[in-house]
């Protein structure tokens, strides 16, 4: 490879050696971290009986990941404009590698746990910042039509991941989930550094919201904390105190977001009310899909014996019709209005979860596991891609991309908080150690599975309930909104709900981000370095 970039920044055209440089490292980058995020949960058991531990560190190996990732993605678009958009993204590739290499050779629980924060961190910035190099690299008239085979090809990485783990678990070492992150890696690095031009924000101004990052670090890190262990000891003091801290840290973010000249979540935001309510909705819904995902892998290779290969791929219909589906989900919310798709979408996840709660160790796939899981497929397909366009019509054009962020912000930290709280709330055991570790939580698990679908219905059930109180129809436009006092009033039109936008996967880990969050990509923000 050659020093040297052909084409700069804002120029390079759909079809050319540049474009399919650059989509090769941004698919190859983001769909290491989608592949990552699959692979690990058909692993835990696996993990568990290598290092022995409990219920509790599992949630641990998810959630250290996700306490990162979720606070950190709202600042990365700034981040990138600041200091370079493939700068941070190869920063973030190189954070995830290092931090994959920790995880291969962690002696122990508390070093794989503190690997996975690491990943966390890059996943937060080569993700978002995959975006950010399509949006400004891209002409304009093919910006949408790479944004989509990005979003395909990711997609595709997520569909293949319950195999890749399963396979890697049974052929050789739950160890090498992560080694394979380390030479798609450093193709990746030399790929952005000699063959993707590098672009920023020169106006990019004013302090970055440093604050509110570690805030919402330690307030996820507290409150996942006080979750996780009290369902393994109980409510000690230290668990009180992880809950008072995590609470604590919460409430003095909303204060210094309120007052911050440039809050990486801007609270104003929140007086839309479509946008209040979808997010509320995102919440209740990730809120159960992180537990299902989290127990139902463990439940199928504890409790009902499958191989971890058949684990993983028990829940591959799920990704599989949202891939199908997701388009014309979108599409079919555009025509109608997404208020009917997001009361029936989260009825039909809560008939779901009704049906996986009868399941048992004996049951066979097709009758027992296959049906429930369809339902939540279809369910989820119905939902998502209308939760994501109604959060994008319930802003300004101008803060789309930010929305956007809020909404997979959310919908992280609630599979983060649910797969803290459901177990705990379902009498599913936590406590580690040798023997409990690997039949002490497997009987609980087998008891408790059932209640804790049921808990994950209930949430549906609701999140359906908040879609009522959406307006009949399409979506209304920012003016109008805004004359309801719904919107601030320095407003430009808003995107027509559904309409010439990219074609996107909506991930089963998470809604499809618009564009990285609080970056200028793609709207005249830039120069090329190189």
């Amino acid at each position: 490879m050659s020093g040297s970039v052909p084409v700069p920044a804002g120029q390079v055209a759909w079809g050319t050696p540049a474009a399919r440089w650059m989509l090769t490292a941004t698919v190859l980058g983001s769909g290491m971290a989608f592949l990552d995020s699959t692979v690990v949960t058909v692993a835990l058991p696996a993990i568990q009986g290598d290092l022995g531990t409990g219920l509790a560190g599992l949630q641990w190996i998810v959630n250290g990941y996700m306490v990162t990732l979720s606070a950190l993605i709202l600042l990365s678009g700034s981040l990138s404009d600041r200091f370079g958009r493939v700068r941070l993204f190869m920063a973030g590739v190189a954070v995830f590698a290092l931090a994959s290499a920790l995880c291969t050779f962690a002696p122990d629980l508390g070093w794989l746990v503190a690997g996975r924060v690491i990943q966390g961190v890059g996943g937060a910035l080569l993700t978002p910042g995959s975006l950010a190099i399509l949006q400004a690299g891209f002409r304009e008239d093919d910006r949408a039509r790479a944004i989509g085979a990005w979003s395909g090809l990711t997609g595709v990485a997520a569909a293949v991941g319950p195999f890749v783990g399963g396979w890697l678990v049974q052929i050789g070492d739950w160890r090498l989930i992560f080694l394979i992150n380390l030479p798609v890696a450093v193709v990746v690095l030399l790929i952005a550094r000699f063959r993707v031009p590098e672009s920023r924000d020169t106006s990019s101004q004013g302090r970055l919201d440093y604050g509110g990052a570690l805030l919402g670090v330690v307030a996820l890190a507290g409150v996942t904390y006080a979750l996780i262990q009290w369902g393994a000891v109980g409510p000690t003091p230290a668990v009180w105190t992880g809950a008072v801290v995590g609470v604590a840290a919460l409430a003095v973010f909303v204060f210094v977001e309120a007052r911050t000249a440039s809050p990486m979540l801007p609270l104003g935001l929140f007086r839309s009310l479509p946008f209040s309510v979808t997010n509320g909705a995102t919440v209740l819904i990730y809120g159960s899909l992180g537990p299902l995902l989290f127990l139902l892998v463990i439940f199928l290779q504890e409790v009902a014996g499958y191989s971890p290969v058949a684990a993983g791929a028990a829940s591959l219909p799920i990704t599989l019709l949202m891939l199908l589906l997701s388009a014309r989900s979108g599409r079919l919310a555009s025509r109608i209005g997404p208020r009917t798709q997001l009361v029936v979408g989260p009825l039909l996840l809560a008939v779901g979860f009704a049906v996986l709660s009868r399941l048992h160790g004996d049951a066979p796939y097709l009758t027992g596991v296959l049906p429930g899981v369809l339902l939540v497929a279809l369910g989820l397909s119905t939902t998502v891609a209308p939760l994501t366009a109604t959060v994008l019509a319930s802003v300004p054009e101008r803060h789309a991309g930010l929305a956007s962020g809020v909404n997979n912000t959310f919908a992280r930290g609630a599979q983060l908080i649910g797969v803290a709280a459901v177990p705990v709330l379902a009498g599913i055991g936590g406590s580690g150690g040798q023997g409990a570790g690997s039949q002490g939580h497997s009987a609980s698990l087998a008891t408790g599975f059932g209640t804790a679908m049921l808990i994950l219905a209930g949430l549906c059930v609701v999140a359906s309930l908040c879609a009522l109180v959406l307006p009949r129809g399409r979506m209304p436009e920012a003016a109008e909104a805004a004359g309801r006092g719904s919107l601030p009033e320095e407003t430009s039109a808003v995107e027509p709900l559904g309409e010439e936008q990219p074609v996107r996967f909506c991930g089963v880990t998470g809604p499809p981000l618009r564009s990285c969050p609080g970056s200028t990509a793609g709207n005249g923000g830039g120069r090329t370095e190189r």
